[in-house]
């Protein structure tokens, strides 16, 4: 069992940054995968940026790409994603995600790889 626990959500204006945590509570090895994904109402979870842990590949879907960073502190056992230039189609529950045991076939940006999802975190921007 894996728990994730997203912090870091807020409103903010158009064009502003905010960062996102999740904290997981085992220590995230090589063989994990790893993803941020959002949902708005009437819009389907979106896989936002993820990350393979074997060889540290990242994938970031086409409407953040240049804007949203994905960053892990293994230590800390805590997944970032910074975002930058948000913008109101941001406007989103922010989740984090994490598969143990993922291998570099799977689809880090696709909801059904992942077993263990964080409680989500409110993003709101506004213009």
């Amino acid at each position: 069992q894996v728990n994730l626990v997203e912090a870091g959500g807020g409103s903010v204006q158009a064009g502003s940054s905010l960062t996102l945590r999740c904290v997981t509570s085992e220590y995230i090895a090589s063989r994990y995968c790893l993803g941020w994904f959002r949902e708005s109402p009437g819009k389907e979870r979106e896989g936002v940026a993820g990350v393979y842990g074997g060889d540290g590949s990242q994938n970031y879907g086409d409407s953040v790409k240049g804007r949203f960073t994905f960053s892990l502190d293994s230590a800390k056992r805590t997944l970032y994603l910074q975002m930058n230039s948000l913008n109101p189609e941001d406007t989103a529950t922010y989740y984090c995600a994490a598969q143990p045991f993922c291998g570099n076939n799977m689809d880090v940006r696709n909801a059904r790889t992942y077993k263990y999802w964080g409680q989500g975190t409110q993003v709101s921007v506004s213009s």
